[in-house]
């Protein structure tokens, strides 16, 4: 295991351990943070020492007596400040913790990390940071922010949940099933944003959608039977299962239907098929579950025409009675296009155009664009495409879309 890998499996648990020890979520954060980047530079000349975790634990615990000692000299410590100990009390916890190693605390942070006070925006941050063990730089270069924008970003995520009065602990059973369709979200917004890049030169960021698939797996690990967490992780498996074919030898987008399915992940799609067919058969159905059904019906076709597109528009119907989300509507409108003929497929958008949620979106056009063209209208589809292409920030799908207006004149 690369020492990156190590640790953003440790940095969870080393948080945990610290914020249960000493309670201040935002400066035991800040004080892992700081011992991974020790070890980023350290580990790469010295090697993983034995135990990484007692090394992490070690050096964050020395940070936090520097930051105690330091605020206690300047302002004598206020009333609600952690009891100064001494250092080598507070190094302690390091051997103690390891008494309790297959304690795991992710899914405590995560919940933490998408705690209701906190906007979108932050929690995929926070739990960027905290829970994936990223820096601030990286979440920065992954979503094309500066470093400085992300720093408080980060910052005003820990002070509001600070303000809120949280504790390290899960919360209530009856706010339990709440807090983690958020988590959920979070998680699947990170690998949304990994897959198809918002902005940006490249259609993927590997970094994320590998960070969301790995918490994902931890999340599965820790709540096996939860029907929902099961389909989210296999609809990430069969959706990346796909990346290899999804981008040509420039980096420009191929779609689904012209895509080498040779070069799609057979492991992923077995492993994404066996969890979706498993929480189907006992779970109660959810849309995390359907969207993942709705994709392994994809990559279990082995030519695009082989598609059963019936079952597909069927599973459909099944997510919007549950969801009520426009990309849902958006996306069955193409199964309904190749069950039903392309004008069936525009008729089904002509409810989405005063949809202000989706209103300007990019896919809206390119999609409407790609039915007119499939109905013989090459003008309309032409004007569509060079739209679409102008409402998106990504390059790649602005040259994809520019492409299929030019093919178009």
């Amino acid at each position: 295991m690369s020492f990156e890998a190590v640790i953003r499996e440790q940095a969870p648990q080393v948080l945990g351990a610290l914020v249960r020890r000493y309670g201040q979520f935002d400066a035991c954060e800040d004080a892992v943070q700081e011992a991974l980047l020790a070890a980023a530079m350290q580990w790469r000349e010295d090697g993983v020492p034995d135990n990484p975790r007692a090394w992490l634990l070690t050096v964050a615990s020395r940070r936090l007596t520097d930051q105690f000692r330091s605020e206690s000299a300047r302002r004598r410590r206020e009333e609600n400040a952690v009891v100064m100990a001494p250092a080598d009390e507070l190094v302690a916890p390091a051997a103690d913790e390891l008494r309790d190693p297959d304690r795991d605390d992710t899914l405590t942070l995560l919940f933490l990390c998408c705690h209701p006070a906190l906007t979108a925006a932050s929690q995929i941050a926070l739990t960027l940071r905290a829970v994936g063990g990223l820096t601030t730089a990286e979440i920065a270069h992954a979503f094309l922010v500066p470093e400085a924008t992300m720093a408080q970003r980060v910052s005003r995520a820990k002070q509001r949940i600070k303000a809120a009065g949280s504790t390290f602990q899960l919360p209530p059973q009856a706010e339990r099933e709440e807090r983690l369709q958020a988590v959920l979200h979070v998680l699947y917004l990170i690998f949304n944003e990994g897959y198809t890049a918002t902005s940006g030169a490249q259609l993927h960021r590997v970094e994320l959608t590998a960070e969301a698939i790995r918490l994902a797996r931890a999340l599965h690990a820790l709540l096996p039977e939860d029907g929902e967490v099961a389909g989210l992780l296999a609809l990430m498996l069969l959706i990346d299962a796909r990346r290899p074919a999804r981008t040509g030898p420039g980096g420009d987008l191929i779609p689904l239907a012209d895509q080498d399915r040779a070069l799609w992940s057979g492991a992923y799609i077995k492993e994404g098929v066996a969890l979706v067919t498993r929480t189907l058969a006992r779970a109660p159905l959810g849309p995390y579950q359907l969207q993942a059904a709705i994709a392994a019906v994809h990559d279990e076709a082995p030519r695009a025409e082989d598609t059963d597109w019936p079952q597909i528009l069927a599973l459909y119907d099944l997510l919007a009675g549950v969801s009520d989300n426009p990309m849902v509507t958006l996306n069955r409108a193409v199964a309904v296009a190749m069950v039903r003929g392309p004008q069936a497929g525009l008729d089904e958008l002509s409810t989405l155009d005063k949809d202000e949620r989706l209103a300007g979106h990019h896919r809206l056009d390119a999609v409407r664009a790609h039915f007119q063209e499939l109905a013989g209208d090459r003008e309309a589809a032409r004007a569509s495409y060079q739209l679409a292409a102008k409402r998106t920030n990504s390059l790649p799908e602005q040259r994809y879309l520019q492409a299929r207006a030019a093919h178009l004149a």
